[in-house]
């Protein structure tokens, strides 16, 4: 199991508000999920003596300095059977992360729910404000455990992939964390990070949580078009560089230890998987009207919906 692997396994985890009972289906889930992974590891461990057969044929060749008929035919069998247990190992990954998917479904479905019947129950105390570092940080891990999109050759990225938009009949999901324009104490209105509770057909409207705090005053009811979609996988630059914003495309920015919005540039889209977007924030203390670069994952970077300021 790859460090990603682990790492979204160690989310699921810990997303869980209670420990389920051993006839839930996320307990049916977890267990189908390990079994998988020692899939993987069985897998990975049978393809080692292929590879180190081809190690070992590579080594033959340069100190006999030739390429016979018997090492290029020998070869052309070793790669085929490592191509063959590489899209095995390949396949039962894609299962695990499947099946990731549907145990992180499961526990939002059950904490909007409980959060959703708290709301109204008026005989439980409020329940208390998550401390800020503790937010900041789990804020960084949502971060962090982003799935990253790896099609099959030829597939093209899915909307909600980086950079790529949701497609226009797109419902957010209870649970999915979102940007939504809510006005502000002081009337001004702002992007907020906030978590989807539920949305009515009837009216159009979502049902949204301010992820800073909870409560019946954090709650805001708003129309599709002040909701944007977070990604829900990263981008590989090396293999989907099309699915990245680019340099000084203006977007919207979730500020540094903070849950809120705002206009930016990007200043340089990431490298590699693990990388984030480099972006300069709009700010008009500086000559330019510039922050100086800032670091935001690309969980936390969107289009921008308003016109760029002249």
């Amino acid at each position: 199991m790859n460090a990603s692997t682990r790492k979204r396994v160690s989310a699921v985890s810990d997303a869980a508000m209670a420990p389920p009972s051993a006839e839930s289906p996320v307990s049916e889930l977890l267990g189908e999920l390990h079994q998988l992974i020692k899939q993987t590891q069985e897998e990975r461990s049978r393809s080692e003596h292929n590879l180190v057969n081809i190690q070992k044929t590579h080594e033959r060749m340069q100190t006999e300095n030739k390429i016979s008929p018997y090492y290029r035919t020998k070869l052309r069998g070793l790669y085929t059977t490592a191509k063959a247990d590489a899209e095995a190992e390949c396949n039962i990954l894609r299962k695990a992360l499947d099946k990731i998917a549907e145990i992180k479904a499961l526990l939002d479905e059950r904490r909007i729910a409980a959060k959703i019947a708290g709301l109204y129950n008026e005989v439980e105390p409020p329940r208390k404000t998550m401390r800020r570092g503790v937010l900041m940080t789990l804020l960084q891990q949502c971060a962090m455990t982003l799935p990253l999109w790896i099609g099959k050759p030829g597939d093209k990225p899915p909307p909600l992939c980086g950079a790529i938009p949701a497609s226009s009949d797109y419902v957010a999901k209870p649970g999915d964390k979102v940007a939504a324009r809510v006005k502000a104490v002081d009337g001004d209105e702002q992007w907020i990070l906030a978590e989807v509770v539920s949305y009515s057909h009837a009216t159009n409207k979502y049902e949204v949580d301010d992820i800073d705090e909870e409560g019946k005053d954090r709650r805001h009811t708003l129309s599709r078009r002040r909701i944007i979609p977070l990604p829900q996988w990263k981008a590989n630059p090396e293999t989907d560089p099309e699915a990245l914003f680019q340099k000084d495309q203006l977007v919207l920015a979730l500020y540094p230890q903070t849950t809120c919005f705002y206009r930016a540039l990007i200043h340089g889209p990431p490298q590699r998987p693990q990388d984030d977007y480099s972006v300069l924030f709009e700010d008009t203390s500086y000559a330019d009207g510039y922050s100086p670069p800032l670091n935001v994952a690309q969980r936390y970077v969107v289009a921008c919906k308003e016109p760029k300021k002249k």
